[in-house]
């Protein structure tokens, strides 16, 4: 296999082995049992990760949290789930019955089946066979992970369009908009992993690791993403499809029962999968930490690896749970601008530096001058920067141009008041005076005129 285009993947022989011919072969008994392990260990996951937010973010605000139901309260979200399953199911009249009960189910699924290319630990002996601890590869695994995390917007979007609310209806538009913005900057952030990996196998992700996690040196990736993932998932402080001063509860307000709680599960086992990905792809996957395996030859071996990879994911899930406890929920314009004006800039000038350094690195004896490519990354990253802080419009600039502009008070037949700084406006009629018993009106000579 040649290299490819301009040389920006690693040629063929710098390529990690592409052997996946280990998936595959397995016995459909042993495809079962690691299929019900995976959805056992997210709903256990999923019933564990209630109980912990709850529990740290009472920690953070000085109260107790849980402690009833079952020693230090971990019964407590199965409590919960009971509950929910023993509330009535209510759909609204004016709901589209059939999309009505499928957009959960379209949420929550893809939730499930993320997990199946992600790599738990290396090969172990499973009732007698010799299989990976993970349920199947392929070589476009990622991109398999990102498009099948697309589809579950159509669930928050189809739910939000089914109820036959408004506030539904806005919260899943406002929702769809957030995950795929944040989409965006997400999947440019993983260019540079593909890169330096050179394959888009998870299995083969992991084992490029096995020196330096991608963490470290793709540093700019690694903070892109981890916002990214932080807005993907509709988590504070970017859980602005839920805000409830706004859309009283967004694309699940009208939902309730079993129903709901399957929203709520997607959205819980969205929290792991972002943070398995993040695992997976910038902190070596499974592999031990650094300096356990010089002390402990077989902290890669067997099932330890378990260990290290839930010890990781839950990082990201604390940093999860701490992020809420700590942050007020941004401003939606704020939001969006971050994504689109910060996030996807830089992760476009840093996936081009991340390109040509691969090209410095593969090319070096092809006479192509160093320095030059150097300077150009500086003077890219530079640019970049100072483009994020060029200074944006006021609401003074826009209310001086405004008031250039006379203002009709019955434009349409109907008044109209001015806009904010309405006695600055020139032309416009003052706003309305509230006194006890009577509203007075007060209008300009134009606007009377435009009326007559």
């Amino acid at each position: 296999m040649m290299g490819t285009a301009m040389g920006i993947l690693p040629l063929a022989a710098d390529l990690p082995d592409p052997d996946l011919a280990q998936f595959g072969q397995d016995p459909w008994w042993i495809i079962l049992i690691k299929a019900v392990g995976i959805f056992v260990i997210l709903v256990l996951l999923t019933l564990f990760n209630i109980w912990f937010e709850r529990r740290v973010v009472a920690r953070m605000q000085h109260r107790v949290g849980p402690n009833v139901h079952g020693p230090f309260g971990l019964l407590q979200s199965l409590a919960d789930g009971v509950k929910l399953a023993l509330k009535e199911d209510i759909v609204p009249k004016a709901a589209d019955k059939v999309v009505f009960i499928l957009a959960p189910v379209i949420a929550v699924v893809p939730a499930f089946v993320t997990w199946s290319v992600i790599p738990l630990g290396p090969e172990v002996n499973l009732f007698g066979h010799r299989t990976p601890l993970q349920l199947t590869d392929m070589p476009v695994a990622v991109l398999f992970m990102l498009a099948i995390a697309s589809i579950g917007i159509y669930g928050i979007v189809l739910g939000g369009w089914s109820s036959g609310s408004t506030y539904s209806l806005l919260g899943g538009l406002r929702s769809s908009a957030q995950m795929i913005s944040y989409e965006v900057a997400m999947g440019l952030a993983l260019v540079a992993v593909f890169l330096y990996a050179g394959s888009m196998s998870t299995s083969e992700i992991v084992a490029a690791q096995d020196r330096l996690w991608f963490g470290l040196i793709l540093a700019p990736s690694f903070v892109i993403y981890v916002i990214s993932m932080v807005g993907e998932t509709n988590r504070a402080p970017f859980d602005l499809p839920e805000a409830e001063g706004e859309l009283v509860g967004g694309f699940h307000t009208e939902y309730s029962s079993l129903k709901f709680a399957l929203f709520f599960l997607a959205e819980y086992i969205n929290l792991a999968t972002v943070s398995a990905i993040a695992t997976t792809l910038f902190l070596g996957g499974w592999a031990a930490p650094w300096g356990i395996e010089n002390v402990w030859e077989g902290a890669n071996s067997g099932y330890w690896p378990l260990l290290w990879f839930f010890g990781k994911v839950f990082i990201f899930i604390f940093l999860f749970v701490w992020l809420r406890g700590s942050l007020p929920r941004m401003r939606y314009d704020q939001f969006m601008a971050l994504g689109w004006k910060i996030l996807i800039p830089v992760a476009l000038a840093w996936t081009v530096a991340v390109a040509t350094i691969r090209v410095i690195s593969l090319e070096a004896d092809n006479g192509i001058n160093r320095t030059y490519l150097v300077a150009a990354i500086a003077v890219l990253l530079v640019l970049t920067v100072g483009l994020m802080f060029l200074p944006e419009r006021t609401d003074d600039e826009d209310a001086t141009e405004a008031a250039d502009e006379p203002h009709d008070a019955f434009a349409g037949g109907f008044p109209v008041p001015p806009m904010p700084a309405g006695g600055a406006v020139r032309g416009a009629a003052q706003p309305l005076t509230f006194s006890p018993g009577r509203t007075t009106v007060t209008a300009t000579a134009e606007s009377e005129e435009n009326h007559e």
